[in-house]
């Protein structure tokens, strides 16, 4: 697949066209309803306009287009292109948590997950095991077994409420057995031959026992994007590469948003601006959270600060084990993941101050990762080891601790002006969440009445039938000239709508091709992401529609090429444009590894900065945490705020009754009684 953007193993974008319109388009995302959608930005005025693509935002936008609400989503890059993309993979309560005496927090969590397992994405998540080491006899077992059996506990009663997450796993990863805990196995305590059995490669004396447990697992990406192209199926218009650079106000109240189409071509600069009216806006931007409320031309009510996590991906083979491990570190929890034909290592804790679109590990960061991991393995990891590396930023809601591990990871609700609500903070886990929050929030500012959320019973595109097309999978194979194992991987990542690209392969048979230096995607993946899933760059098929660029040695540099002329006839690309992509993806692959040699923050964003962005997006730096001055006046004077309740009642605490009471009343406009101002903070822990 190298030569002209038309060469062997590509699809003319006519053909792809034939090839699928029998899946009849529901939720793709592609260049022709892309086009489609800016007309709509520009002629309709929308219930609700999202500003952000990640879980949070996509969750957002399904959530209201679920309640029969006109829905908009803008996102300034990517889908999952910030934090979405970028974490340890986990679908979790938390079980650190519980030390927090956040049992809350975490009962919540556990019934998204077993919610995401059983109903919403049982093609995207899937059972992972850990193995928790213990040091120490006695009591050690007796405190930590006691915080396991109450994070089980906690996850037990959590109803199994649609079609059982009961596809079978990977080899790796055994399916669960009963006895059952929301789901999945209940823990399970193991002497230190037991546990040396399940990871050979601990250190014998690192260990006198441990306690295996369960939790989920999911490609936070790819599974970002299905929430995005589910909200597309229930009739949201969902646009990237699409900034919000304004906020449209009428008599002080936000009316919608500027928007800059950043596809759009010098020769269409003129009226790449488009004016996007919506009665009420809600923004999802995560870490650009305050960079987002300067548009308001004050700061916002609520503040976000970046901290930053490093992971590192090691080759499966470099540590025998058929489960993960969870090790306790001085100040939080390291994880070491199942991630395929490969481990994820991971995680940091620390502030960061810089570019929030591309936050760098360092040197340093790998260092400590590697010293702590070491400290139980036989067989020492080295830099030779680690072939991918990658950090991304949670957005924390900001307090007066220097130390964000010590920071909220719940979640807030607030209204920034008249017309504009902010979700902020949270977990990846509790997205679905969030999102009925900031809509409940925001329909309060409706004319009209909206249901009540509904999206726990909505199962993500590719979820509906997953087990019947499972079962049928050598059928499948069968009929592509693919092997199972093929298909399979297929199945785990597109669920049902596998079928489509095994039709794209019967169409072709070049499209079963591998990827070079990525053996495990074929040709018609990166194909698809172009085609259906709303990939505008090549960045955006390596890096999130597929994880190449952090699980091939190269960092998807043997790849790019032949990526590129797959998508190009799809996007409309020239071999012009198509060397284009591939130089900024080879900048890109060059600054990330030499900010991976810096020793320092400050050194290491400079580096990742020489690359260009992709979109050609400026940089823009996490905001530094400052004491305010009292003397200067409210900076968000002019966002909504609401009273406090009866003595010792906080705004938050009124703010998250009034969400339930509303809940209660079957889904009714949370508008407030005439004179009272609309719902203001909350936080996620009474919702």
């Amino acid at each position: 697949m190298t030569g002209s953007a038309r060469s062997a193993g590509t699809v003319p974008l006519s053909d792809v066209a034939a090839a699928t319109a029998a899946a009849g388009g529901h939720g793709r995302l592609d260049p022709a309803g892309r086009a489609a959608a800016l007309r709509r930005l520009r002629e309709e005025t929308f219930d609700v306009l999202v500003i952000g693509g990640g879980v949070t935002g996509a969750g957002t936008a399904l959530d209201a287009a679920a309640r029969g609400l006109s829905v908009a989503l803008v996102e300034a890059s990517d889908l999952a292109a910030g934090t979405s993309s970028r974490s340890s993979k986990l679908i979790h309560g938390g079980l650190r948590y519980l030390e927090q005496l956040n049992g809350a927090l975490v009962r919540e969590a556990l019934r998204e997950r077993t919610l995401l397992l059983d109903t919403l994405a049982p093609h995207l998540v899937r059972p992972v095991q850990f193995l928790l080491p213990l040091t120490h006899h006695g009591w050690e077992r007796a405190y930590i077994g006691g915080g396991v059996l109450l994070y089980d506990t906690l996850g037990q009663g959590l109803s199994r409420i649609g079609p059982g997450s009961v596809a079978p796993r990977p080899a790796r990863s055994a399916s669960p057995v009963a006895p059952r805990s929301g789901g999945l196995p209940m823990h399970r305590h193991l002497t230190r031959k037991a546990a040396l059995r399940e990871f050979p490669s601990l250190r014998s004396d690192a260990l006198v026992g441990a306690i295996q447990y369960w939790d989920g697992q999911v490609d936070d990406a790819r599974h970002t994007m299905f929430v995005a192209r589910t909200a597309a199926r229930y009739g949201a218009v969902v646009v990237t590469s699409a900034k919000a650079v304004g906020l449209l106000r009428e008599e002080g109240r936000v009316t919608g948003a500027v928007v800059r189409d950043l596809e759009a071509g010098e020769a269409q600069a003129p009226g790449r601006d488009i004016e996007v009216s919506a009665r009420q806006t809600i923004s999802a931007t995560g870490v650009w959270t305050d960079d987002l409320h300067t548009l308001l031309g004050h700061r916002g009510p609520v503040s976000v600060r970046a901290s930053k996590g490093v992971h590192l991906v090691v080759p499966r083979d470099r540590l025998r084990g058929t489960t993960g491990l969870i090790l306790r570190t001085e100040r939080s929890v390291l994880f070491v993941i199942p991630w395929d034909d490969h481990w994820i290592i991971g995680t940091t804790d620390t502030d960061w101050n810089f570019d929030l679109a591309h936050p760098s590990a360092t040197r340093a960061d790998i260092d400590y990762l590697l010293d702590q991991v070491n400290r139980v393995l036989r067989d020492p990891l080295t830099h030779d080891d680690v072939v991918g590396v990658y950090a991304g930023l949670r957005p924390l809601l900001s307090g007066e601790s220097d130390d964000t591990a010590q920071l909220s990871r719940e979640h807030a609700v607030v209204a920034a002006a008249p017309g504009l609500t902010t979700i902020a903070g949270g977990k990846y886990t509790t997205y679905r969440v969030m999102a009925a929050d900031a809509v409940d929030a925001a329909v309060a500012g409706l004319a009209r009445a909206a249901p009540p959320s509904c999206t726990e019973k909505i199962p993500l595109l590719g979820a509906d039938g997953y087990q019947a097309v499972w079962n049928g999978r050598e059928r499948l194979a069968e009929r592509a000239g693919l092997r199972v194992a093929q298909v399979e991987h297929l199945l785990r990542r597109y669920g049902t709508l596998a079928e489509e690209l095994v039709d794209l392969v019967v169409a072709d048979p070049r499209l079963a091709a591998p990827l070079p230096g990525a053996e495990a995607y074929l040709a018609v993946e990166a194909l698809y992401a172009a085609s259906h899933e709303g990939a505008l760059r090549l960045e955006d098929v390596l890096t999130r529609r597929t994880r190449i660029s952090f699980e091939a040695a190269d960092r998807g540099l043997a790849a790019a090429r032949p990526v590129a002329e797959l998508i190009a006839p799809v996007l409309g690309w020239d071999e012009a444009r198509v060397s284009a992509e591939i130089a900024l993806y080879e900048s890109r692959v060059t600054a990330e590894r030499a900010s991976q040699a810096a020793q320092d923050d400050a050194t290491a964003d400079a580096e990742r900065l020489a690359a260009p962005d992709a979109r050609g997006l400026p940089s823009v730096r996490a905001t530094p945490r400052a004491a305010p001055d009292p003397a200067a006046p409210d900076p968000a004077a002019d966002a909504v705020r609401i009273p406090a309740g009866p003595t010792g009642t906080s705004p938050a605490a009124s703010a998250a009754a009034g969400l339930r009471a509303a809940r209660r009343a079957g889904g009714r406009s949370l508008a407030p009684a005439a004179g009272a101002p609309p719902p203001g903070p909350k936080t996620a822990q009474g919702a």
